[in-house]
């Protein structure tokens, strides 16, 4: 069986053999956005994963500008967040019973504006005009002028806070949708992440879902060096969260660790994600240097080769 979606120019095939669903279990309950999934195989994932990659180098090498590293070590998270997770509709992104995603580590917003695009809530040629003059994509996102953001980013720590209000306003309002949040391992240094966490777990919050993308790396180098937030799962638990830690970029491990999220009732759960800071990228991974650096023409050309040859690995 062949799905097909195509929205802005952008096609998009998912195969499935008869009978199969790629990497994605049946599921215990089916929620009632499964409509809108695109349900793609692992294959088709990682396809997607990889396009997201070339959309984030593309546009921070035309920016001049940007975070890299951190965006790319959460490209799985982003792909699968964007095309198998969230009730999101780009046909209609203000849907008041959409889920809400908040990227606390705003600075990576290139990884979410390539899934953005990708997933056809824009075009995917507006990626180029990232931070420039005129351009509704900037360095931070802006939930007043970029379609699919929920909530714009500033000081790190700050998105937390505003997923766990979501979170909460939803069980006030007696509504079913869940909220995400992906913050980075250096970011949790702030303290209030930690109040965030306190208060999510106090209010038995099991609609939030925070991401931890444990590259091990910040922009002063690994994060034990600077202040270490090791063990993160267990400072999490300590909080009354349900914990997972996984694989970041393993999408067998994704999938699962969101079915068991969904399935956890009476608190929050926190995904831990060890990953590598510049994944699919030769020269960046687990490069501190490439945390806040644009690449230049030649270091462009090689990083769109790496990602062609791991493209065309996967064909």
């Amino acid at each position: 069986m062949v799905h097909v979606y195509q929205k802005y120019g952008i096609l998009i095939a998912a195969i499935f053999p008869t009978g199969q669903m790629g990497i994605l279990k049946k599921r215990s309950s089916v929620p009632p956005h499964k409509e809108r999934w695109i349900n793609m195989n692992e294959l088709q994932l990682k396809k997607t994963a990889n396009e997201i990659r070339k959309g984030i180098i593309t546009a921070v090498y035309n920016a001049k500008a940007g975070h890299p590293g951190g965006s790319l070590s959460a490209a799985e998270m982003f792909t699968y967040l964007y095309f198998e997770e969230l009730n999101v509709d780009p046909a209609n992104p203000d849907d008041p019973d959409r889920d809400r995603f908040v990227l606390s580590k705003g600075h990576t917003a290139p990884g979410l504006y390539a899934a953005l695009a990708y997933r056809g809530f824009f075009p995917v040629e507006d990626l180029k005009t990232l931070r420039h003059l005129g351009s509704y994509l900037q360095g931070h996102p802006c939930m007043q002028h970029i379609p699919g953001v929920d909530m714009s980013s500033g000081s790190l720590g700050q998105g937390i806070s505003a997923a766990v209000g979501m979170a909460l306003s939803a069980k006030i309002r007696g509504k079913d949708y869940r909220t995400y949040t992906l913050l980075g391992d250096g970011e949790i240094q702030e303290g209030q992440v930690w109040e965030a966490a306190m208060f999510a777990g106090a209010k038995k919050l099991d609609n939030l879902v925070v991401i931890v993308d444990n590259n091990g790396l910040q922009i002063d180098g690994k994060i034990e060096d600077v202040n270490s937030p090791y063990p993160i799962d267990e400072k999490f638990k300590a909080f009354n969260f349900h914990v997972i830690n996984i694989d970041g970029h393993d999408f067998g491990q994704i999938a699962e660790a969101f079915e068991e999220a969904r399935g956890t009732k009476g608190c929050p759960t926190a995904i831990i994600m060890k990953t590598i800071k510049g994944k699919g990228v030769s020269y960046m991974e687990n490069q501190a240097g490439w945390h806040g650096k644009a690449p230049n023409e030649e270091e462009y050309k090689i990083a769109m080769e790496d990602l062609e040859k791991a493209g065309a690995a996967l064909c």
